[in-house]
């Protein structure tokens, strides 16, 4: 289950799909060997093909697939193709062109541009939106074409995606329509561990949550409001954040404010103290 401040984040990241520095090296990546390759991607509506007669290369050429799944090839006429996968595609137009035209007719079949299947990306990335969906992209892939994550980004991506056999006709919030949802680590990730790169499915939607906050004020360098990167994080990472203390300032005397239900608190806090989402913290001026 989540919570209404994550339904009501995920709600108002999705109100932002349909709106249109320098990506971090590891979104740059090359990704791995994905779950499905190239001949085995699955044609769709809008698909642009590029097929190769060898033995006639006038009838090489490129090629839409319309709406109904079809495409008018020479001296075949309409071929239905959508539903399959590129090895099968070859071999009907070779079955077609064997029946009366060729004795051994050799065939290739490659995508030129993928249009028929898509994925939705939104929250902390630079570029949200929609984004076809090629035959091997990984979650890495789709977040460097995003722009990469934001420096208010969360640690955690979610990919949720619909049931098998249903078609996401649109973004998909966690617990939607029974939907499948696959939590990342981003920052395993960022570290190489290439076993969060998850392969993408048609129809998912990735999810970049804002990460938490936290706010220093007092004798620091840059006051304000930080994201929170790590449950890890100690008060003297986050004074780091805030440019340290100055000359002015007392660390032997550091205090949290923090909401406990609903109520403030005072908290006097050790510098290896852990912070929590929304705290506060106070740096006193020195005495003398």
């Amino acid at each position: 289950m989540y919570s209404s401040n994550t339904t009501r984040a995920l709600l108002l990241a999705l109100a932002g799909v349909l709106l249109a520095t320098t990506a971090p090296a590891w979104a740059q990546a090359p990704a791995p060997q994905a779950e499905l390759s190239r001949a085995e991607y699955v044609i769709g509506a809008q698909d642009v093909l590029t097929i190769t007669v060898w033995d006639a290369p006038d009838l090489s050429g490129k090629f839409t697939v319309e709406t109904d799944g079809s495409f008018t090839f020479p001296l075949i006429g309409r071929v239905k193709i959508g539903g399959l996968t590129l090895r099968q595609c070859e071999a009907e137009l070779k079955k077609r062109l064997a029946d009366g035209y060729f004795k051994n007719p050799q065939v290739s079949v490659a995508v030129e541009s993928y249009r028929s299947q898509r994925v939705f990306i939104v929250g902390e990335v630079r570029n949200p939106g929609t984004y076809p969906l090629t035959g091997d992209m990984t979650l890495i892939e789709a977040i460097a074409r995003a722009g990469s994550t934001t420096p208010s980004a969360s640690p955690e991506a979610l990919v949720v995606r619909a049931p098998a056999g249903k078609a996401a006709s649109g973004p998909l919030l966690p617990g939607q329509a029974e939907s499948e949802v696959v939590k990342v680590d981003l920052k395993e990730l960022q570290s190489g561990a290439l076993s969060q790169n998850i392969a993408l499915r048609d129809g998912d939607t990735i999810f970049v949550s804002r990460a938490e906050s936290i706010y220093v004020f007092g004798q620091v360098r840059s006051p304000g409001a930080y994201a929170l990167q790590s449950a890890d994080t100690t008060v003297l990472q986050a004074l780091s954040l805030a440019g340290g203390v100055t000359d002015r300032g007392a660390t032997n005397r550091i205090k949290i404010v923090r909401v406990v239900k609903g109520e403030k608190q005072e908290v006097k806090v050790k510098l290896t103290d852990l912070v929590l989402p929304g705290d506060t913290i106070i740096v006193p001026e020195r005495f003398f």
